[in-house]
């Protein structure tokens, strides 16, 4: 039994319907996944859904850009309940950013005389969670660029006129949001966002995980984090960061994390839970 649990779906910046993700996992051969759509859990209920119809176990989520120390992370909350208020009040706020993010990415292409409207790229988008690949997306389909690629290279990377920063949200508050939500909170794909400095700290403020399987990770690399892991008693995860099409050949399959990982996670989530629901012993403890 085999798990992929870095997914995304066209609720945030992949162009699979959660749907469709399920059936390439299907075909893959997999038992479970987690949709870790950023800023966003809005398409775990559809995910569950469709997981449940095709005899998959699902493990909801969502990817959080954050920072630490002025170093960009990317924390994944597993098991975290998706109808929680505050979690979807804090979220409802980073999506605020995020369309106006898009907005100002089409003021500064407006202003290089590129007549593209937001509203078009809200369209492509048709989701709470926009991102950069829409611009592209929009940039392509109104002939101004051939390829997403080229929209990227040309004015979207970073520094490229386009580029506009992240919002990041404080490690330290993204971990105590998840948790709060009762979920787990795991650093994803350590090895592209050069955090190893900033991991004791994440250790120290409550991080429970660690994604040592990456599409992007070298053996080496994975192998450094797996040491890291056990060292810091992290648990494990990985997956693919499949993103559909946007980002060339779909990627899901490519990464086979062993079931085991998952039962960790569970166990570890029961954990948050119950440590959320214990009562806290008072300061001053009235005098019988």
């Amino acid at each position: 039994m085999f798990a992929d649990l870095h997914l995304h779906t066209n609720f945030s910046d992949g162009t699979y319907t959660p749907e469709e993700l399920v059936m390439h996992a299907r075909r893959h051969g997999l038992s479970a996944v987690a949709l870790t759509d950023h800023d966003t859990v809005e398409g775990c209920a559809r995910m569950s859904a469709a997981c449940r119809q095709n005899g998959l176990e699902f493990v909801p989520g969502s990817e959080l850009t954050a920072e630490l120390d002025g170093v960009e992370l990317h924390l994944i909350g597993y098991f975290i309940d998706t109808e929680h208020p505050r979690l979807l009040g804090e979220m409802a706020k980073f999506q605020s950013v995020r369309q106006n993010r898009i907005r100002e990415m089409v003021a500064r292409l407006n202003k290089l005389n590129i007549p593209l409207e937001a509203e078009a790229v809200f369209a492509i988008a048709n989701c709470r969670s926009p991102g950069r690949p829409h611009v592209g997306r929009a940039l392509v389909q109104a002939g101004f660029c051939a390829t997403l690629d080229e929209a990227f290279e040309r004015f979207l990377k970073k520094h490229r006129p386009a580029w506009v920063p992240k919002f990041k949200i404080s490690a330290v508050d993204a971990m105590a949001l998840i948790h709060e939500a009762g979920g787990v909170a795991v650093l994803a794909h350590p090895g592209l966002n050069r955090s190893d400095d900033v991991i004791p700290l994440l250790v120290e403020a409550g991080m429970d995980g660690i994604e040592c399987y990456h599409t992007k990770h070298t053996p080496s690399t994975c192998e450094r984090y797996l040491a890291v892991a056990e060292q810091s008693h992290l648990i494990v995860t990985g997956g693919s960061d499949c993103h559909g099409l946007n980002k060339g050949k779909p990627l899901i399959g490519t990464i086979k994390l062993p079931y085991s990982h998952v039962l960790e996670l569970k166990s570890r989530a029961d954990e948050v839970r119950r440590s959320r629901l214990t009562p806290r012993p008072l300061a001053n403890p009235p005098v019988s």
